[in-house]
């Protein structure tokens, strides 16, 4: 009807007349579209650094709420010993105290007026965010030495600069998702986040922000007691330890640590009350000690160790490297599998349980199968699917299937055997990036991008259940024993979910997105690493801190022996490291 490309007739006099034609119409709609764009976008990005400031705020605030408990601690406990001191001198030297005249008398008063004031009103101090309140110190309140503890701040304690690598490979590549951003703001949610001065006793966020503070050696002891975390060398639970303590040391009445939270049904979430037995009892680690280096020389994104343990499989860049750690001292693999294209990262590798074959996949469509058996390790078979990557591998308890997360969300079911694909499992919506299988080879749990955890039933083909969350997931493991599934998240939380009931426990130690956890094979205790460059150890299910190892890089990948001996972790400056667990 209209013949394109007609420039519009001259208006005419008693005609009606059109302003703008179609064309300009729409090119002017287009200009108001991307102005509002233009402006959607630099509102966006106001609003994500003012949430940044927020998110720093609150973790200021919490360190010096934490610094200034740790300091009147010590105020405390050094009063506490001049006092007994003096008493200790009064009892056994009433000669000496009554004896001598006038600068006797001076300092006899001097003790009494000092004994007086310990014994007297006591000093207020806040109350501690774990909720634990210090032997013999009693509950009090007010802000006097609160203040005075910050004012002494400046000089006793500082935040050092983090030096922030440019592990390019590592941020872009390495990491679980493709895509993981290089920075990430709070994620804690809305209830939690917005609580009010007066609720934050046993309810604050991460202990983490502050864990780096240099704190002077006489509050050492204070502090540690305060930040319930330390280096690899120290047990910050003594107290719940060593036996014939009394039973006020031993157990934590009201306790309420500042890290885990419980998270009901209707989503209410309560500090937990650890059991006086939470970090003793058999299977039960006290720390772990580094006993090995393993220079891969690329970024070591899959890790996994022998069974028996002897030899540890690390891999990175285009090729698995093994280590015979049974050789102390050794410093260069006894061989090296080389897999996919040369600069396509591994991203998992795993053994079957007879120790005779390893399934490596990565940033490639195929799936190799090598024979360790040979004389020299060679590939047997290549499984080859349609997706461009495998994320995650698991191997079922009959070593007869093997599954694969895939980045097009599928999860790849193949037969070992006859090394064909048998099923496909259908349900995420983006890259799935983490799987785990049930000890007795029923269920199979998956988490993936698109913020879900899944379960299936093996026997009927058939997704069980579906778990929603905020955020992707990174890692996940299913408890060797049943009922527990501890799940890594990009938002630097660790959830453990009950496999039936809606009741769930929130961890918050990582400063950053988790990127591997695993469970020790007796079910009692799991470790996390994350890009915060963390080793965190975890008590079953509710996440009591056992002990916790800070690398120089982020911590990619984790595994632990069979024996629950030996834990190896892979990380962003081209390294493994292996770490012998100390019952």
């Amino acid at each position: 009807m209209y013949p394109q490309g007609r420039h519009p007739a001259p208006h005419q006099p008693g005609q009606p007349g059109f302003k703008f034609t179609v064309a300009e119409s729409c090119d002017r709609i287009k200009d108001e579209f991307q102005f509002l764009q233009a402006q959607y976008h630099s509102l966006k990005v106001e609003y994500d650094k003012l949430a940044n400031e927020k998110t720093e705020m609150q973790r200021h605030y919490v360190m010096y709420y934490e610094m200034s408990y740790g300091l009147n601690i010590e105020m405390h406990k050094q009063v506490g010993i001049i006092t007994r001191l003096i008493f200790s001198a009064r009892w056994f030297f009433p000669v000496l105290c009554g004896g001598v005249s006038d600068p006797g008398g001076q300092q006899q008063l001097q003790a009494q007026h000092l004994s007086h004031a310990a014994h007297g009103p006591p000093v207020q101090l806040p109350p501690h965010p774990s909720g634990l309140q210090p032997p013999g110190i009693p509950p009090v309140t007010g802000s006097g030495s609160g203040l005075l503890a910050l004012g002494a701040l400046g000089s006793q304690a500082h935040l050092p600069v983090k030096d922030e690598k440019n592990h390019h490979d590592l941020e872009h590549r390495a990491a679980p998702a493709l895509r993981t951003p290089l920075s990430i703001a709070g994620s804690y949610p809305t209830p939690f986040a917005m609580m009010g001065h007066h609720e934050m006793n046993g309810g604050l966020t991460s202990p983490g922000v502050y864990a780096g503070l240099h704190i002077s050696p006489q509050m050492s002891a204070a502090a540690a007691a305060a930040y319930g975390r330390s280096p690899m060398g120290f047990d910050p639970h003594t107290h719940m330890r060593a036996p014939g303590l009394p039973a006020s040391l031993t157990s934590i009445s009201g306790g309420k640590p500042a890290y885990s939270f419980h998270v009901s049904a209707d989503g209410q979430m309560q500090p937990v009350p650890f059991p006086p037995d939470a970090l003793i009892g058999p299977g039960i680690p006290r720390h772990a000690r580094q006993i090995n280096t393993l220079s891969h020389g690329e970024v070591v994104c899959a890790v996994t160790i022998s069974n028996p343990t002897r030899h540890v499989y690390t891999g990175g860049k285009g090729c698995v490297k093994i280590w015979d750690i049974s050789q102390p001292g050794s410093k260069s693999p006894v061989s090296q599998l080389d897999c996919l294209n040369r600069d396509n990262y591994i991203r998992s590798c795993k053994l079957l349980p007879d120790g005779r074959t390893l399934i490596v996949g990565g940033e490639a469509s195929t799936l190799t199968i090598w024979d360790l058996a040979s004389q020299t390790p060679r590939i047997k078979a290549e499984l080859t699917s349609s997706a461009p990557a495998c994320y995650a591998l698991a191997i079922s308890p009959d070593a007869k299937v093997c599954f694969s997360c895939c980045s097009d969300g599928n999860i790849a079911v193949w037969d070992l055997h006859n090394q064909t694909l048998v099923r496909q499992f259908q349900g995420h919506t983006d890259g799935a990036s983490c799987i785990d299988i049930s000890h007795d080879g029923t269920k199979l749990w998956t988490g993936g991008l698109d913020n879900t955890v899944r379960s299936w039933d093996l026997r009927e083909g058939r997704q069980l259940q579906q778990h929603d969350f905020t955020s992707q997931i990174f890692s996940l493991g299913y408890c060797p024993t049943g009922e527990w599934l501890a799940v890594g998240m990009e938002s630097s939380n660790v959830e453990v979910l009950h496999h039936s009931k809606p009741d769930k426990y929130q961890l918050h130690l990582h400063e950053s997105c988790v990127l591997s956890l695993k469970f020790a094979y007796c079910g009692k205790w799991f470790v996390s690493t994350g890009k915060d460059n963390l080793l965190n150890a975890w008590r079953t299910p509710y996440g009591a801190s056992i002990f916790q190892s800070k690398e120089s890089s982020s911590v990619l990948s984790c595994d632990i022996s069979t024996d629950d001996k030996y834990i190896v972790t892979g990380s962003g400056d081209k390294k493994a490291t292996v770490y012998e667990v100390i019952y």
